[in-house]
């Protein structure tokens, strides 16, 4: 029979409720038992769900209380010796402190998983990096699953993925170096998930979808083979993009079993078809692990019926990847449009797709010849919905010119203008643009949308949020202020609401990290903007001061990325019809007289593809779409954008090509190691490196914010350094936040009399 399996489930839950838990917890809520059991009631739940479904092999391991790439430096015995923990004695508090900090370190620096949205605790290599088996917290989770009854798939992260994802602390060394002792644990690893009952053990090794230098591919072969000796049978998978050109390689392995994305690279099926190995299983990754849209059932049925007749019982059905980047159960949205909601398959919707298929695989289509039919006239119904299509969103981008997203003037003119009006001092402080959203906040909102407040009532609410941010920023002494986004439920959706083509759900939550969760909007037609959207908020803000104060929008970028987009049209023009949107906007800010307008890009990074091949085409049109989205502006408007928790160094030109007057990055976490390749380039405008993690509870001292802006004046000329946070504030409490701005602002002051010294 057709094996289904998941590559793994999203762990947050129905309603977030590990999220709830984690915040409980931290609060001091709830125990460490009440926790742990939570959690694993949740796991099981989650379990239970799938067998019903009629997945045979339940992944084991995919269930994380903060990040599975922690969990798997917990598995190895690898934390970063900073901390002084212990893996095989780590307490539930000492697991969370390495995510989140403690008074003594900070956490561990994070960064975007691939080229999604979810964030990982990066693994601190060091030359003596030494690890240690401690299967026990695996051994504990599969225990569970086969007390319900459930064949287990234990979930690895493969050993040359761990060590890349990895970066190096101390002494430079090749990270390579550590691969021989890190197989040995996973050996023994692999020997304990064996002798506990395990069949099957998954072993994700992502880095295959990317460009990967030769040496560390020469490394799966030995690797493989030191793993094969084990007992449990290895099932090897890719995802996130095509590993056809690994096809040889990856045939000769002595692995049981490979997963293919065939959803991000359908292509590649082909290449590994030919002249499969006669001994091992192809898993199918074939339904979206990563979007909302329902599965076009009788074309996957199709190209699966082809490889069955090759394959027979080793063909395996699975998502394209873990579906922990996809929202939970269609079925809460009782408040979306009906004919959407048709088109649409969260998590477990995917699973009875899976489950359809492999019935139409084993016992033929007319076995599922109704269900075929109703996936046909979805399909059908979708491409011919006139909601989908606006002619004048089509007109207005045919009628765009070549030079139709460039600024009046050059960099230099636009700088000079800038800071004739603005009338800065030295290193001018602000904050990323969101403030603490408090209970009072939620409150309100809450209480709007179930129709207990009006909208006047709502307004006043909000303004009252927006003057306590603005006069708190004018006690701090900050020079640019923000109106704080008290009004604004996230950064995406807030816009997406707003706009044209835009669908919302009730429950679609995907995990960020931690307990960090988003709700991404769909984009599922052509997108305008009916009226102004942050305006009046703006206008109230400036009222209420004489510093300049930022408008504040979300990018074209991020407003894909953290979207699930339509996958009926081209990623780059869904992204142009979102830039000229907010060009709508940035040009009302600026004639209402709102000088100072921050677009922010902080998934700029994530939207690269993982090939190098594909690389310029992305940044020609990423970078066209942000410059577009600020046309039109005069020179004295002051454009900003704001990027976090990537890696810019391999794409600082495309960058620059932003053409952002101020750019503010995360550095806290990589102690200003990110501003030394934008000092390598030369980065030519200004930029805000952020001086403390405001991801982490813990407020920094005066002495390492100024440690930082030392780093930072050291490669940034001081008339071009701004001095700012990581990221916005809004899941920080006030008290912590004013102490950390109110270090920051002092630091900033004595070395802006220190400079006036030296220019003296």
């Amino acid at each position: 029979m057709t094996t289904i399996h998941l590559p793994g489930f999203p762990r947050i839950g129905a309603k977030r409720e590990l999220k709830q838990l984690q915040e409980s917890y931290w609060k001091q809520e709830i125990d460490e038992a009440a926790l742990l059991k939570g959690a694993r009631e949740l796991r099981q739940r989650h379990w239970l769900l799938q067998k019903g479904a009629g997945v045979e092999l339940a992944p084991v391991g995919d269930f994380a209380l903060y990040d599975h790439v922690l969990d798997a430096q917990v598995l190895i015995g690898a934390l970063p010796g900073r901390f002084g923990f212990d893996a095989a004695t780590l307490t539930t508090a000492q697991y969370f402190e390495l995510g989140r900090g403690n008074a003594r370190q900070p956490a561990l620096e994070m960064t975007k998983w691939f080229d999604t949205n979810y964030h990982y605790l990066v693994p601190e290599w060091q030359a003596d990096t030494a690890f240690s088996a401690n299967p026990a917290p695996l051994l504990a989770q599969l225990r569970e699953a086969q007390a319900l009854g459930l064949k287990a798939k234990p979930v690895l992260l493969g050993p040359l993925t761990l060590l890349w994802l990895g970066k190096v602390k101390g002494t430079p060394f090749d990270r390579l170096s550590l691969l021989p002792s890190l197989l040995q644990v996973y050996r023994e690893l692999l020997a304990e998930l064996a002798a506990a009952g395990t069949e099957w053990v998954q072993i994700d090794e992502p880095i295959l979808a990317l460009d990967l230098p030769a040496n560390w591919l020469a490394a799966f072969a030995p690797s493989y083979h030191a793993l094969a000796e084990t007992p449990a049978k290895l099932l090897l998978a890719s995802y996130f993009g095509s590993v056809a050109e690994h096809a040889d390689r990856l045939k000769a392995l002595p692995v049981d079993g490979l997963h293919l994305d065939l959803v991000r690279a359908p292509e590649q099926l082909d290449a590994f078809l030919a002249g499969w190995p006669a001994d091992k299983v192809l898993s199918a990754g074939v339904i979206d692990g990563r979007n909302v849209w329902r599965t076009d059932l009788a074309a996957e049925l199709t190209r699966l019926e082809a490889a069955r007749a090759q394959l027979g019982e080793r063909l395996w059905l699975a998502p394209s990847c873990s579906l922990l980047h996809s929202p939970v159960d269609l079925a809460q949205e009782t408040a979306l449009d009906v004919e959407l909601k048709t088109w649409l398959a969260f998590a477990v919707q995917k699973l009875n797709e899976l489950k359809l298929l492999k019935r139409g695989l084993v016992d033929g289509r007319d076995a599922v010849a109704a269900e075929l039919a109703g996936s046909e006239h979805v399909q059908a119904s979708r491409r011919a919905s006139p909601r989908i299509h606006r002619p004048a969103v089509q007109a207005r981008l045919a009628r765009l010119v070549p030079d139709g997203d460039q600024r009046h003037s050059p960099y230099p003119e636009r700088a000079a203008a800038q800071r004739a009006w603005l009338q800065l001092p030295a290193l001018p402080t602000t904050t990323i643009g969101s403030f603490p959203q408090t209970a009072e906040i939620r409150a309100a909102r809450a209480a709007f949308k179930r129709g207990e407040l009006d909208a006047a009532g709502y307004a006043a609410a909000m303004q009252q949020e927006i003057e306590h941010a603005i006069r708190r920023q004018e006690d701090l002494g900050l020079d640019v202020l923000v109106h704080g986004e008290a009004e604004r439920n996230d950064m995406v959706e807030y816009f997406g609401e707003q706009l044209s083509g835009y669908a919302f759900t009730q429950f679609g939550w995907v995990q960020s990290y931690g307990s960090r969760c988003v709700k991404p909007p769909i984009i599922y037609g052509d997108v305008e903007r009916p009226t102004p959207m942050t305006v009046r908020w703006a206008l109230y803000a400036q009222s209420l001061t004489t510093r300049p104060v930022k408008g504040m929008l979300t990018g074209p970028v991020t407003m894909l990325q953290w979207s699930f987009v339509r996958n009926d049209l081209a990623r780059s023009e869904v992204c142009r019809q979102i830039a000229l949107a907010l060009n709508d906007e940035v040009l009302d800010l600026e004639n209402a007289g709102i000088r100072v307008i921050q677009i922010d890009e902080p998934a700029y990074r994530e939207g690269l593809p993982l090939k190098k091949a594909a690389l310029a085409d992305y940044l020609a049109w990423a970078s066209a779409a942000f410059r577009l989205s600020a046309a039109g502006t005069d020179d004295a408007t002051q454009i900003h954008t704001h990027m976090c928790y990537s890696e810019f160094n391999d794409i600082l030109p495309a960058i620059a090509a932003m053409d952002a007057d101020v750019i503010t990055i995360e550095t806290s976490r990589s102690d200003m190691e990110l501003l030394s390749a934008f000092g390598d380039f030369a980065y030519p405008n200004e930029i805000g490196p952020g001086v403390y993690d405001i991801h982490s509870p813990r407020v920094p001292t005066e002495e390492e914010i100024e440690n930082l802006l030392e780093k930072a004046l050291a490669v940034i000329p001081a008339e071009r350094l701004w001095v700012n946070p990581d990221c916005g504030l809004k899941t920080r409490g006030w008290p912590e936040v004013e102490a950390a701005l109110a270090n920051m602002v002092a630091v900033t002051h004595r070395l802006r009399a220190r400079l006036a010294e030296t220019v003296a």
